[in-house]
């Protein structure tokens, strides 16, 4: 089959959902690897959550998991973007996307080269400009966030969450030990101050603030201590459960234009 122009783009959390979103919209092929059992907590608007549901929709775009090349290929055909688990990302070798972009946020670079397509992109810190990647987009909130770099870095990792109505560390949930992770609430649910949330293991994982659940990673998953497996928004907007975030689209705004640059040959 022809494909028009092909991106892949390592990772299909929240962040990497909103490039391939803005990228499948904007006329662009789009193809996600991921791994086994990701651990995403946006799942609403995650299309790594396809990996568990086998198809996710995200604000009318629609991803499925393929298993093969050859069944990459076909979901492709029908108009969806494809889901494969591939943390090497090996699929790139036989298919030579002239696009990639690691969208995996690990705050490092886990293998991406310069060399692995014709341009290359990294999202946030652990990538530079010119050496590992080609461009790199800037992920940290604030005057740069969607900003894209030729040269250099992005913003140092902070730790601390985005200010949401004045709150930052207090509305992520974080794993109090390891153990297996199960769910009293969902996704979408409002709960107040110290309401039980989840579990790992015997362990509670309560609210800190009064909000709407926004996120939780998938129930059943393996979690280490201090892991992010939650988030409460303070702004209680169910709205904001099921759409793409402001920051994903400033990023994902910034991945298109650094394509386009490329492509176009400017810089």
């Amino acid at each position: 089959m022809r494909v028009k122009e092909l991106v892949i783009i390592k990772g299909a959390g929240d962040l990497a959902t909103a490039v391939g979103h803005k990228l499948f919209r904007s006329g662009f092929s789009v193809i996600m690897t991921e791994v086994s059992q990701p651990t995403c907590v946006r799942r609403q608007v995650s299309f790594a959550s396809a990996i568990y549901e086998k198809t996710w929709s995200v604000e009318g775009i629609t991803a499925e998991a393929g298993e093969s090349l050859e069944e990459t290929m076909q979901i492709l055909g029908k108009g969806r973007i494809p889901i494969i688990i591939d943390p090497q990302c090996s699929i790139q070798v036989s298919l030579q996307a002239p696009y990639l972009v690691d969208a995996i946020l690990a705050k490092k670079n886990t293998g991406t080269k310069k060399e692995d397509a014709q341009v290359v992109i990294g999202l946030g810190p652990g990538f530079t400009a010119g050496e590992d990647v080609d461009i790199v987009v800037e992920t940290n909130r604030g005057h740069n966030l969607g900003r894209i770099y030729f040269e250099g870095s992005a913003e140092a990792d902070t730790g601390i969450p985005g200010d949401i109505d004045g709150y930052t560390q207090e509305r992520v949930l974080r794993a109090p030990q390891e153990g297996f992770i199960r769910h009293m609430k969902n996704i979408g649910d409002r709960v107040s101050v110290s309401e039980v949330i989840s579990f790992v293991g015997e362990q509670p994982v309560q609210a800190g603030i009064e909000g709407l659940i926004r996120g939780l990673i998938h129930e059943g998953i393996y979690v280490k201590s201090g892991m992010k497996i939650g988030d409460v928004d303070p702004r209680g907007n169910f709205e904001y459960v099921n759409s793409i975030s402001d920051k994903a689209r400033n990023i994902a705004g910034g991945v298109l234009e650094a394509i386009m640059i490329k492509k176009n040959g400017r810089k």
